[in-house]
């Protein structure tokens, strides 16, 4: 246990350990990734459970951040509102990620990818054939050394499970948390750890906190 600031004591949640997925959440990844609006009551026949408990774990999944969101697959050729481009940036040294950020929030934008050489692609939907309205509000022209743009004539967007291991980032170091790491829950939220000290000093630089040293 620990104390809060008003000397209540207030019960620590017991350690676990690190919970992988079982062939019953890939069912459901893979389910969702096909249809995210599928109901519980059909998810749960797929998998032979109850709907509560297919609700109880797309909870947990999400609450790993392993599923981040249901959006809807917009198909863009039943629209006539620009034209579908890919575009190449090629950032200024240490402007990538600041370049992927402000493309990301701008809402022209569909997907963007930096590789390691900071090279910027994204696909866009544009006014014309002019991405002039990528170096809107968000991106500096200054950080962008040159682009090319090629028009896109159809895209496939298909995101896979296949056999991955869940991996999660230990909050403590940033390692990958395997299935000896361990789990906790602080304020509420879950935390995943890659192995006990980690979880030791994050628990105690937490409880300073709620003590008020």
């Amino acid at each position: 246990m620990f104390t809060s600031p008003d000397n209540a004591f207030v019960p620590t949640l017991p350690t676990q350990r690190m919970r992988g997925l079982d062939e019953t959440d890939r069912k459901l990844l893979r389910a969702l990734l096909e249809d995210g609006r599928r109901p519980y009551s059909e998810l749960a026949e797929s998998v032979d459970l109850s709907a509560p408990a297919v609700s109880d774990r797309v909870d947990r999944l999400r609450e790993l951040g392993l599923i981040r969101r249901f959006t809807v697959d917009l198909d863009r050729t039943q629209l006539h509102e620009g034209t579908p481009v890919l575009v190449t940036l090629r950032a200024a040294p240490g402007t990538g990620n600041r370049l992927l950020q402000g493309l990301r929030a701008n809402p022209a934008v569909e997907h963007a990818f930096l590789t390691a050489d900071e090279t910027v692609l994204c696909t866009a939907v544009v006014p014309g054939a002019s991405v002039d309205v990528l170096f809107d509000d968000g991106v500096a022209t200054a950080d962008v050394r040159s682009y090319e743009v090629a028009l896109v004539q159809e895209s496939v967007w298909t995101p896979r499970l296949d056999d991955a291991e869940l991996a999660p980032e230990c909050v403590e170091c940033g390692n990958t948390v395997s299935r000896e790491g361990e789990r906790e829950r602080f304020a509420g939220e879950l935390h995943h750890f890659c192995c006990s000290s980690c979880l030791r000093t994050f628990r105690e630089r937490h409880d300073r906190l709620r003590e008020g040293v």
